[in-house]
């Protein structure tokens, strides 16, 4: 039950799990006071709190246990109404409300009130208790009340400890699912749910292999089992593949722990998966790197031992073509030199990719170097392809190497010439733009378009969707090495028009204080200066 006007819960029967009530009654049917002395001095060594208030808010009797307690905050008080801590607060509420009912209680109707925090001191931590306030009838005086005190410091802690160990499983990154010992999921935290796309509901009662991958084989499994079974051990670690519910494969590090009872008796298993993931994405990169670093340093030393024996034909077939008697030779030595230019063009390709210089950066306008740049292609490719040009009218300034970056647009521009092929027309768009600290830069054609399946490999070295003889498969791996060195970003796609699009971002450089922004005239030199300078 709960008192209606003191707001403090109600319990019939007990007084703080201790069935007061009756041993206090027993003696007051026995009709023998030093009986009831007698229980006093048995209910004083209780582990509980106890204190006896008379109907006039007396404290009549308190237990060593009580006394204990009280002497942390100071002595007990004459009066529940001297002692703060019975007069205050939900414990104080507790006892008006009992006091009140007195004179017509039914003894065992009692008042309960929970988690009250009791100072203890300096340096040392408050202690918690559970009070319970109950109505007792010891002779034939009028009903007193008793106190039950309940020391539940350590109780409140573990489940603290608790509460927080769950926070910590909810919230944890890595994806956690807790098993009983014979491996049927009992519990899975929200990242295992958001990382294999399984609804906890789903989870619970399935086993693990739930989320298993035909990759981990089979002898993994069996390793794992052989050290949690084992008495002395009970715990595993390893790299392991594990697969989403719709087929996608997660590379994880898990670690599994027993969890055993006192006895020594398992009765879960906590596993613990770190997604590799994009660390494995990260070593991919690096390795990747790394072939290309030596595939680079490679082609420099093939590309400088070809250029010669590639001069030497080159002069060769310039000779024969000048000397030849007749038309034939003449039209085999051109197409000796045609063919030395293409493996030339290609020698070229491999020295380019294998420089990768560092970018000697200025501030620059990147609408003048794209306007340089269709300038420079548009005079050498055919008229039959319309290039728009869309600039913003304020400049949009980066910091970069104004040739390499001359070399990116043209290799963008020469790429959408050759999708255009020998179409009767064409239509190349040049579109640049700032958002935010970031300058955009867009190439699209109207040419058939990259196909998807080249998207994910388009700036790999030598990979190349022209056709044979037609490029190196060097040119977008080359403007990748300069946009990363510039700390930019390029990625291809399709255009709305169905072409090839190809979209770079580049830093724009930070605003120059005003004084930078118009730098005094330099002084004029002096006839006699010029030539030093």
């Amino acid at each position: 039950m709960r008192d209606r006007s003191s707001g403090v819960d109600e319990a019939p029967g007990t007084a703080g799990g201790f069935e007061v009530r009756k041993a206090l009654r027993s003696g007051r049917e026995s009709g023998m006071p030093e009986t009831i002395r007698a229980l006093a001095a048995a209910l004083d060594g209780a582990p509980v709190g106890l204190a006896l208030i008379e109907a006039s808010g007396a404290v009549a009797w308190t237990n060593t246990t009580y006394r204990d307690w009280s002497a942390e905050r100071g002595d007990p008080a004459p009066t529940y109404r001297d002692d703060p801590f019975l007069a205050e607060g939900p414990m104080g509420a507790a006892i008006a409300a009992g006091l009140a009912a007195l004179p017509g209680a039914t003894p065992g109707r009692s008042w309960s009130v929970a988690g009250l925090v009791v100072p203890r001191g300096p340096g040392r931590a408050a202690r918690v208790l559970d009070a319970s306030v109950g109505v007792v009838a010891l002779d034939a005086r009028a009903p007193r009340l008793i106190v039950v005190l309940v020391d539940v410091t350590e109780r409140r802690r573990e489940e603290e400890r608790d509460r927080m160990h769950y926070a910590a499983f909810l919230s944890s990154t890595n994806a956690i699912e807790l098993t009983d010992r014979d491996g049927v999921l009992v519990d899975v935290n929200p990242a295992f749910e958001r990382t294999y796309g399984y609804r906890r509901a789903e989870c619970i009662g399935r086993k693990p292999n739930l989320v298993r991958s035909r990759r981990t084989p089979k002898e993994v499994y069996a390793r794992m089992w052989a050290q949690l079974l084992d008495p002395a051990g009970g715990h595993w670690a390893g790299e392991i593949v594990n697969r989403d519910r719709w087929g996608r494969e997660h590379p994880v590090f898990l670690a599994i722990s027993s969890i055993r009872d006192a006895a020594g008796t398992t009765t879960h298993y906590l596993g613990v998966a770190v997604d590799l993931t994009e660390q494995k994405a990260w070593e991919r990169a690096a390795a990747h790197s790394d072939r290309l670093t030596s595939l680079g340093q490679l082609a420099a030393g093939v590309a400088h031992e070809i250029n010669t024996p590639l001069a030497n034909i080159s002069l060769v077939a310039e000779s024969l073509r000048r000397r030849a008697p007749d038309p034939w030779t003449r039209g085999r030595a051109e197409t000796i030199a045609d063919q030395v230019d293409v493996a030339a063009r290609i020698v070229r390709g491999l020295l380019d990719f294998a420089r990768r210089t560092e970018p000697q950066t200025v501030r620059l306008d990147l609408r003048d170097v794209a306007r340089e740049s269709v300038a420079f292609v548009r005079g050498k490719r055919p008229e039959n392809v319309d290039v728009e040009e869309r600039y913003p009218d304020v400049p949009i300034t980066v910091l970069g190497d104004r040739g390499q970056l001359r070399q990116v647009f043209t290799n963008l521009l020469l790429n959408a010439y050759d999708a255009l092929g020998q179409r009767p027309a064409g239509r190349i768009v040049v579109e640049l733009r700032s958002a935010e600290d970031r300058a955009e830069a867009e190439v699209r054609d109207s040419g058939p378009g990259i196909p998807r399946e080249s998207l994910p490999r388009i700036f790999e070295p030598f990979f190349t969707t022209k056709g044979e003889g037609r490029g190196t498969g060097l040119g977008l791996a080359i403007c990748l090495g300069i946009l990363q060195a510039h700390g930019g970003t390029i990625e291809a796609g399709v255009a709305a028009e169905g072409g090839a699009r190809l979209r770079l971002e580049l830093p724009l450089a930070p605003a120059l204080p005003p004084a930078a922004e118009a730098p005094a005239a330099a002084p004029r030199a002096k006839p006699q200066d010029r030539d030093s300078a």
